[in-house]
């Protein structure tokens, strides 16, 4: 290993060393005779850290400036990646979210499918979609919410809003209406678009190399976590026929959409 500094400056050591880390120069700190070594421990990186050294040097701030700037680089690509409708859909979940934790039942009980176990709302058709919306746990909205952004952000960028606006319809009320007939009006949330937008891009792309062609790895993920709901080993309460009806809307939308050939943004 090759001694690059020596100090008794613990703090500084320690912002150096977390600076050289955070741009991949393999580092380590050991105490010797009350002094503080910051060893590299393969020669190649030395010039490279150096230079990274005499940055730090310059300007001790650097790392909190680079930090910044990469954070917001994220937002701006996570913007980026999707629309409005995306952007909506996903802030009245987190409100909805927030109003299920604050007013609890009485707030859960004007936003379900039905207050009855037989009737659907035909009176009030909305209800049909605004059990989409409802999340019961920050576990269930933020796994919801992450594959929303993720696929319905694709669509919305490469096909448009109208487009994703359907299927969120489609896919909700397909899901909504199933998982009704077969439990009853006491379920909720996102996981039934989410799959739907899943068959969507499954279908739609097939062996196209297109923006909205999935890794085979993730459709077998989910397909996977799909039937192991089924099996009653996994230790949360899954709306099964709501991901498997969702999962039905959103294929036969690929592949009727896919014979539209409509145009894309891109």
């Amino acid at each position: 290993m090759k001694r690059l500094l020596t100090t008794q400056d613990g703090p500084y050591l320690q912002q150096l060393y977390a600076w050289l880390r955070s741009q991949g120069i393999p580092v380590s700190v050991s105490e010797r005779n009350g002094k503080l070594d910051l060893l590299l421990h393969q020669s190649s990186y030395e010039a490279r850290a150096r230079q990274l050294i005499d940055e730090f040097k310059a300007d001790p701030d650097i790392i909190a400036v680079r930090q910044g700037t990469k954070n917001r680089q994220l937002v701006t690509d996570l913007m980026k990646n999707t629309g409005w409708l995306t952007r909506i859909v996903a802030v009245i979940c987190v409100l909805m979210f927030m109003g299920v934790m604050a007013g609890g039942d009485a707030f859960v009980r004007y936003f379900i499918i039905s207050d009855s176990f037989s009737q659907l709302p035909l009176d009030a058709p909305w209800r049909l979609l605004t059990p989409a919306f409802l999340h019961f746990s920050a576990t269930h909205i933020v796994f919801n919410l992450f594959w929303w952004w993720y696929l319905g952000g694709r669509i919305e960028v490469y096909l448009g809003t109208r487009w994703l606006l359907a299927l969120f319809v489609l896919t909700a009320v397909s899901a909504n209406v199933v998982q009704f007939y077969v439990s009853g009006p006491n379920f909720g949330g996102m996981s039934g678009v989410v799959y739907g937008l899943l068959g969507f891009c499954w279908l739609y792309s097939g062996q196209r190399n297109i923006p909205l062609k999935l890794p085979p790895a993730l459709i077998l993920f989910m397909l996977g976590w799909l039937i192991l709901g089924y099996t009653d080993v996994l230790w949360v309460n899954v709306a099964n026929e709501a991901h498997l009806a969702g999962l039905v809307a959103g294929c036969i939308a690929g592949i009727t959409v896919r014979q539209l050939r409509p145009k894309p943004r891109y």
